[in-house]
């Protein structure tokens, strides 16, 4: 599986590295020898919601070829709604396979209307803002709707990436991967 985490400035760190810290895993315990990953920005630096820098692998270049492309949360994503030339860049992920977000990262995968006609969540504190992107905005922890997989807030990002491992690589994977983090399973 080939992955894109997308960055940009003023996210949530813990939203992406909750996901990232999970997934990654299913190479370090050879679930998945063949995993593959970038992170993806338009810039080539990076400052997190507190300041934090991150230099992403790859800067500009078009997120179609992966197979999952994944949006962290942030305030940031406030404004990158409204962003067209971040939205294009996002609207280049419209075939992957699966399109993840955890919190406000949802608003960017439905300002660049590639959810509209899904169900989908963000943090309690957002859900009035997802509401005109997507077809039904639901309160729920993690919702799945073909291919297109959200979660709530913050926390939500370590029970979104067991999510998917259990999807795309089984009960055992995820429970060897929470067992590893040594993360109780709800």
């Amino acid at each position: 599986m080939k992955i894109a985490f997308v960055l940009y400035d003023r996210l949530t760190y813990l939203n992406f590295f909750g996901f990232y810290d999970v997934i990654t895993r299913l190479r370090d315990l050879g679930i998945d020898e063949n995993l593959r990953w970038k992170t993806c920005a338009l810039k080539d630096e990076i400052k997190d919601d507190k300041g934090l820098r991150i230099l992403p692998d790859v800067v500009g270049e078009s997120l179609d070829g992966y197979d999952l492309v994944f949006i962290p949360g942030g305030i940031g994503a406030r404004t990158l709604q409204y962003d067209d030339i971040f939205l294009s860049w996002i609207k280049s992920a419209r075939n992957a396979r699966c399109k993840v977000s955890v919190c406000t990262g949802a608003l960017l995968f439905g300002a660049a209307r590639l959810i509209k006609d899904k169900r989908a969540t963000t943090s309690k504190n957002n859900l009035d803002l997802l509401g005109p992107y997507c077809k039904e905005v639901v309160s729920q922890r993690v919702v799945e709707d073909g291919d297109f997989i959200s979660a709530t807030g913050v926390s939500a990002s370590l029970d979104l990436g067991l999510y998917v491992v259990e999807k795309f690589y089984g009960k055992k994977a995820k429970e060897d991967i929470a067992n590893m983090m040594e993360y109780p399973l709800r």
